[in-house]
């Protein structure tokens, strides 16, 4: 191998054009589901992710990359270990590589931590385990695209190892808040997707509880999980599960599945962290005016919102504008119209439990590229995309209605937002989509089609909430061309 070890499976488990690439990991980080990206409020020391295909397993390796956007500025190291799938090795293989690459840049390898473990009897240096294999691969786009460029790698292809060996090269490279430890391993490897379930949770209660003595069957990185648990068990970390699933619920049959899980491992709370399970939790309230009305603050939201876009695509973003109200908790939906005034996506939350500017800047994100209702945004649509950004108030419930007639007249056409809630199914309309349904009778039939309901239905526990929004569109002759 030459100083630097080229992408070995870029074109085939992740996009190998780099546009494509940055648009498909946009996609997995938009659908994170908000508890997975908001609950950690210490950052994750130790995280472990499948390495499929990003169709099977992206959206869940994103659960668990998400929580690393706040980190971008402090993590400098990350050390990759995974198994190897095309080699046999006896022990850790260290490269003898200078760097990685991807569509995305280059990774440099962190020689200074190599040279830390270089005397374990344990460690070998050789590139051919990590020529073809993908387990290591198939993360480094993601860390790229969210720690960007400041980081370099200690990856190590980790062969037939006992857990004590594993456990004393990651003792070595442990570190502070400046390096990540990050576990690639899949679950359970084609079962019918009943027994792959039944057995992947059997296999992650194992892990939360830090066995050391996982199978090949159970997780086919358990050579490096089982040296990995004893190391964060030994500091203290506890282990959180973000995301469970298998290639039946992503993009493949239910005949033969592939189990993927993602965990992050943090440090435990102190006895006084605001977190602190107490039987209480303290939310921040949304400002009494969630909009902050004024061109100032739209500005600040459709730059925001536009910029996270175009970097995603690796285009030119436009100058971010700041505004306090940014930093403050706040709901938003971002909807896409194209040249012709056509949705092109619309995604939202509808309770602040994030900063404003983060929620728009996520929001922005999913709607160009994880609305499924659309193909993701391509680099030559971006100057032709006109952005609306809404700001909710925070929802009232609306009293309990006898008949859709009874609900119906009390909606405030052209005024209210309107969730229907019906035993785990829901849907929502921004007060937007009363200029094509001005009579209440047929907002409210849309809205129970939307959430899956006949658009006769009613019931007596169906739940309604109202809010109100402020909007904050561009204007349309003053988009970037």
């Amino acid at each position: 191998m030459t100083q630097t070890r080229p992408a070995a499976v870029a074109g085939s488990f992740y996009p190998g054009d780099p546009h494509a690439l940055r648009a498909a990991l946009a996609g997995h980080l938009a659908r994170v589901t908000a508890p997975a990206a908001s609950a950690a409020s210490r950052a994750p020391k130790m995280l472990v992710v499948p390495h499929a295909g990003y169709v099977y397993s992206g959206d869940v390796a994103a659960s668990a990359y998400a929580l690393l956007a706040p980190l971008r500025d402090r993590i400098r190291r990350v050390v990759l270990l995974g198994p190897t799938h095309r080699v046999a090795v006896r022990g850790l293989a260290a490269p003898a590589a200078q760097a990685f690459d991807t569509p995305l840049g280059r990774v440099p390898i962190d020689q200074a931590a190599l040279a830390r473990i270089a005397d374990l009897p344990q460690v070998v240096k050789s590139d051919r385990p990590h020529a073809l294999e993908h387990s290591l691969e198939v993360q480094l786009p993601f860390l790229q695209a969210v720690l960007g460029s400041g980081f370099s790698l200690v990856p190590l292809a980790v062969g037939e190892a006992s857990s004590q060996q594993v456990d004393e090269v990651l003792e070595r490279l442990w570190g502070g808040d400046e390096t990540l430890v990050l576990i690639s391993s899949d679950l359970s490897h084609y079962l019918p997707y009943a027994e792959a379930r039944a057995r992947d949770r059997a296999t992650v209660q194992r892990i939360l509880g830090f066995a050391s003595d996982l199978r090949g069957d159970e997780a086919c990185g358990a050579m490096p999980l089982n040296g990995a648990l004893r190391t964060a068990r030994r500091h203290g970390l506890q282990p959180r599960l973000l995301d469970l699933r298998n290639s039946g619920d992503t993009a493949g049959d239910r005949q033969r599945v592939v189990g993927y899980g993602a965990i992050a491992f943090e440090p435990a709370a102190a006895p006084n962290d605001s977190d602190t399970d107490t039987g209480t939790e303290a939310k921040a309230e949304p400002a009494a005016d969630p909009g902050n009305s004024g061109a100032a603050l739209g500005q600040a939201l459709l730059t925001g919102a536009r910029a996270a876009i175009a970097e995603a695509l690796g285009l030119r973003a436009p100058a971010r504008v700041d505004h306090p109200r940014l930093r403050q908790p706040g709901a938003s939906f971002v909807t896409l119209h194209d040249a012709h005034g056509d949705l092109r996506g619309c995604i939202g939350q509808l309770e602040a439990w994030r900063a404003l500017g983060e929620d728009v800047h996520h929001n922005a994100l999913a709607a160009a590229f994880g609305d499924r209702r659309f193909s993701p945004v391509t680099a030559a649509e971006v100057s032709h995309l006109h952005l609306e950004v809404s700001v909710l108030a925070p929802m009232q419930a609306m009293p309990a209605s006898a008949s859709p007639e009874e609900a119906a007249g009390r909606l405030q056409p052209g005024v209210d937002g309107v969730l229907l809630e019906w035993r785990g199914r829901r849907g929502t309309f921004l007060p937007q989509v009363w200029a094509q349904l001005p009579a209440p009778a047929d907002f409210l039939r849309a809205l129970r089609q939307k959430a899956g309901l006949p658009p006769d239905f009613w019931a007596a526990d169906l739940q309604l909430w109202r809010y109100q929004v402020t909007p904050y569109e561009e204007p349309r002759d003053a988009r970037p061309h």
